[in-house]
């Protein structure tokens, strides 16, 4: 069952993609692109929005810092006077250190609530008001499976993606009414800039193009949820439903092994 429009033709649909200068983003403001959409990219990476409209005619790079609201608002305010409106708003920006709790670091706490959580409500008080006049739009958010539960070294990151998640729950459930689509992305391993910091090896390990194919056909399905790849995610899903006792004991012996 369908739990949004469908989005499957692509051609003319204005697409706003914030945190898009590489990784998921990227990738999928370029299969966007092929498929007719008119493609708006923004990221503090200059050089690479230059780089990515240089290769893909009639995008925009529209340079920003999510953390900055007002640059998150100007951005909006030009896309819509120059393109007329916002079909779809996708939220991609994202900041991962691992920590744990046995060497807390505040200021990195801080930084991936800012980049992961709070920049998402930047874009969300930027576009929000555009959509409930129009009643139309749709709302993107990627979180990832690291929101899923509690898991070492997450400290920082998971919160933030969890946060997401619950954030995508209510706004699904405030603007479904107003033929609002909202989708919440949770990946496992991609290969980012992110997970290269990494120093083991990661299950079920995909591409930023295999994750933009994902995420089409969730959208062209008119998911809510979209979780992959399905042979690692959906054993982290079932992790949310073990009783607690049961899943520390799991997480204990999985870092003895």
């Amino acid at each position: 069952m369908a739990l949004n429009p469908k989005l499957a033709d692509w051609h003319g649909r204005v697409v706003w993609l914030v945190g898009a200068s590489s990784g998921i983003g990227r990738a999928l403001a370029h299969e966007l692109h092929q498929r007719g959409a008119v493609v708006a990219l923004s990221a503090r990476n200059v050089e690479a929005l230059r780089s990515f409209v240089a290769e893909h005619p009639g995008s925009v790079a529209l340079p920003l810092d999510a953390s900055d609201v007002n640059a998150m608002r100007a951005a909006a305010r030009k896309l819509i006077q120059t393109s007329g409106q916002i079909d779809l708003a996708i939220y991609c920006a994202g900041h991962y250190k691992a920590q744990r709790a046995t060497n807390f670091n505040l200021q990195e706490m801080l930084r991936h609530q800012s980049i992961n959580y709070v920049g998402a409500l930047h874009m969300l008080e930027a576009v929000l008001p555009a959509f409930n006049q129009s009643q139309r739009g749709h709302i993107s958010l990627i979180s990832s499976v690291a929101g899923f539960r509690g898991l070492p070294n997450s400290l920082a990151y998971g919160p933030t993606k969890a946060a997401l998640g619950n954030l995508a729950e209510t706004l699904y459930l405030d603007l479904h009414q107003h033929n609002i689509g909202v989708s919440v992305i949770n990946p496992g391993f991609v290969e980012t800039p992110l997970t290269a910091q990494n120093k083991f090896s990661m299950p079920a390990l995909i591409t930023p193009q295999v994750a933009a194919q994902n995420i089409l056909r969730g959208w062209a399905r008119g998911d809510f949820q979209m979780n992959f790849p399905k042979r690692f995610t959906i054993w982290l899903s079932l992790l949310r439903h073990l009783p607690d006792t049961l899943y520390f004991a799991l997480i204990r012996r999985a870092l003895q092994t």
